[in-house]
């Protein structure tokens, strides 16, 4: 019997793109065998921002059954998966929050030895995608986690481009997610899956 596996997709997104992707990334997920729980990043940006762009209000709306992410989404997991808009070649003050909330789980040792990895969209081609990623990871050396990254390991990543982690270029949010971003979440969930199932059954063998 394949070892069970938990993974937490925890993302923030604020006209929807991301999370189409995570919904995607989740849904993957739970194909390839695992346990899943898709979580959002609480919003920060005040109600009248979020009004005063429809597509924003809408992702609100569109979004709200799906819980708030907790710290014990990563305690329970195996993997987490992140996601993120770029933000000036950054990850999110939404989602940067909600990690810096995991403090405690960080200094009991808690963050460490699990699998982690993430996904992100930008307007533009060149808007940011590899260093918000690039800068994400940075936080996951500092839980001693296990970062496991699509990189070029099926042909549909040399479509793709992004070694890094599922990426999308959204636009001013008129390009909708397609097959290409949806391939590429596909292989990384799995990708994921897999890795986190093979690291989790040698841990429990060594005892």
């Amino acid at each position: 019997m394949p070892t069970p596996v938990n993974v937490a997709v925890i993302y923030y997104s604020s006209t929807g793109t991301v999370a189409a992707i995570a919904k995607a990334m989740a849904e993957d997920a739970e194909r390839a065998g695992a346990r899943v729980r898709l979580r959002r990043a609480a919003e920060l940006a005040p109600r009248s921002a979020v009004d005063a762009n429809p597509a924003w209000a809408a992702n609100v709306e569109a979004t709200a059954s799906v819980p708030e992410a907790a710290p014990d989404d990563i305690v329970w997991a195996d993997a987490v998966i992140f996601g993120s808009p770029t933000r000036y070649g950054n990850v999110t003050a939404q989602l940067k929050q909600f990690i810096d909330t995991l403090g405690g789980l960080w200094q009991s040792g808690q963050l460490a030895d699990k699998v982690y990895s993430g996904f992100t969209a930008s307007a533009t081609t060149h808007g940011g995608q590899e260093s918000t990623l690039l800068a994400l990871y940075n936080t996951i050396h500092h839980f001693g986690g296990i970062l496991v990254a699509p990189g070029y390991t099926d042909p549909s990543k040399f479509v793709d481009g992004n070694p890094y982690g599922t990426s999308h270029v959204a636009g001013q949010g008129d390009i909708p997610v397609g097959a290409q971003t949806l391939t590429a979440a596909r292989v990384q969930a799995e990708r994921v899956v897999k890795f986190t199932r093979a690291i989790k059954a040698g841990l429990a063998a060594e005892g």
